[in-house]
C-alpha cells in the first residue's frame, strides 16, 4: 500500500516540538496550548487574529479581544491543542457525538470521547477530541503535527 511507497515510519521524531502545556494567563481567560499537538488547521489565527498570532512574541494574548469569542475560537481546534480556564473552571473536553472525518488534504478528526489507545503510551492532549496524522509526515506520530501543510500533502479522492 502507499504506506510502504512513501517509507511511512510511526515512530515520533528528534527535533518535534515539545509535548507540553503552556499556559497564558489573562483578566477573563487564561489560554493553554499544546504545540506538539497542533494540527496547524489555523482556526484560532483565522477567527481570534488579536488574540493568537504567530508574529508575535507571546504568540498568545488573551486580553486582546472579547473572553466569548476567544472561547468559540478555541472551541473550533480539532487537535485539542488548544483549551482555556474561564471563572476558575477548565474548558477542554466537549459533549460532542462520536465521530471521525477525514479531513481535506489534512488528518483525521476525532470527536466525541472516542478511546484512543496506542501500544506506545502516546496520549491525546483532549480525550474528547484530537487529530491524527494521515499524510504520513507527522514527528508527533500517531497525532498530527500540521506537516502535511509543509510537505502539500494532496489527497483528491477525500
Amino acid at each position: 500500500g502507499s504506506h510502504l511507497i512513501i517509507g511511512f515510519r510511526d515512530d515520533k521524531e528528534e527535533g518535534r516540538v515539545p509535548d507540553r502545556l503552556d499556559t497564558y494567563e489573562g483578566e477573563k481567560i487564561s489560554i493553554h496550548d499544546n504545540r506538539g499537538v497542533c494540527s496547524h488547521a489555523g482556526y484560532c489565527t483565522d477567527n481570534s487574529p488579536k488574540v493568537f498570532d504567530m508574529h508575535q512574541e507571546p504568540w498568545v494574548s488573551p486580553d486582546d479581544d472579547n473572553a466569548e469569542k476567544t472561547a468559540s475560537t478555541i472551541r473550533m481546534c480539532p487537535s485539542g491543542a488548544l483549551s482555556y480556564t474561564k471563572d476558575g473552571i477548565l474548558h477542554k473536553d466537549q459533549g460532542r457525538k462520536p465521530s471521525v472525518n477525514v479531513s481535506n488534504n489534512g488528518p483525521y478528526r476525532v470527536v466525541g470521547g472516542i478511546e484512543f489507545s496506542d501500544p506506545e503510551g502516546s496520549v491525546p492532549e483532549s480525550k474528547e477530541h484530537y487529530t491524527l496524522c494521515r499524510c504520513g509526515a507527522s514527528k508527533n506520530k500517531p497525532f498530527c503535527s500540521g506537516a502535511h501543510w509543509h510537505i502539500k500533502f494532496k489527497d483528491d479522492k477525500n
